[in-house]
């Protein structure tokens, strides 16, 4: 296998488009991949687990690691709530000898694709607005005071479709999978 293990991959979109399902998906089909592990300050959702899904931190101590520089990108989505891609994740995939896959809000994305440059593959997942907010309200985690400040974003979080390499359309998860998989492996294994 031919693989450049400088090379990132990035996706991003709204929350509820679906773009974790097709992370899921690549990192099945391409074993080179390692997720890496944002951290965050919102609270676990369902069966999410501390060190797996998420690096769950309290507000205190994310800004303490933004004052250490821990960061290779950070942004406060709402009010503090936190995401942001540890220095420590990117050590961790590189001595796993992989390639990191990484399920960000579209202004982290941005951040690691000008972080990475060329190097980064910044894959946008786009849905429908009616699709997203139908994926919000399947999964029963959030109240709908949170649904409806994502709803809100989603104008503004469209726009980043623009900026991104490849942007995959997720009406037909079958047809997304397929165009994600090529995309990837057009990337990877030129």
């Amino acid at each position: 296998m031919n693989m450049d293990k400088n090379k990132v991959i990035i996706f991003c979109a709204p929350s509820g488009a679906g773009k974790t399902t097709l992370v899921k998906i690549c990192m099945s089909i391409f074993p080179e991949l390692s997720f890496s592990i944002s951290a965050t300050t919102r609270d676990l959702r369902g069966r999410e687990v501390d060190g797996v899904d998420y690096y769950f931190l309290s507000v205190l101590d994310f800004k303490n690691k933004i004052e250490g520089g821990d960061f290779v990108e950070w942004e406060e989505v709402y009010e503090d709530q936190f995401y942001g891609t540890l220095k420590k994740e990117l050590t961790r995939i590189h001595f796993e000898g992989r390639i990191p896959i990484f399920d960000v809000d579209v202004k982290g994305a941005l951040n690691l694709k000008k972080y990475f440059g060329v190097s980064a593959l910044m894959v946008f997942v786009h849905a429908s607005m009616e699709d997203i907010e139908k994926r919000l309200r399947a999964r029963h985690t959030e109240t709908e005071e949170k649904i409806q400040m994502r709803l809100a974003r989603l104008p503004e979080e469209m726009v980043y479709a623009e900026m991104a390499d490849v942007v995959i359309e997720n009406i037909d998860l079958e047809k997304a999978k397929k165009d994600s998989i090529k995309a990837l492996g057009d990337f990877l294994r030129p």
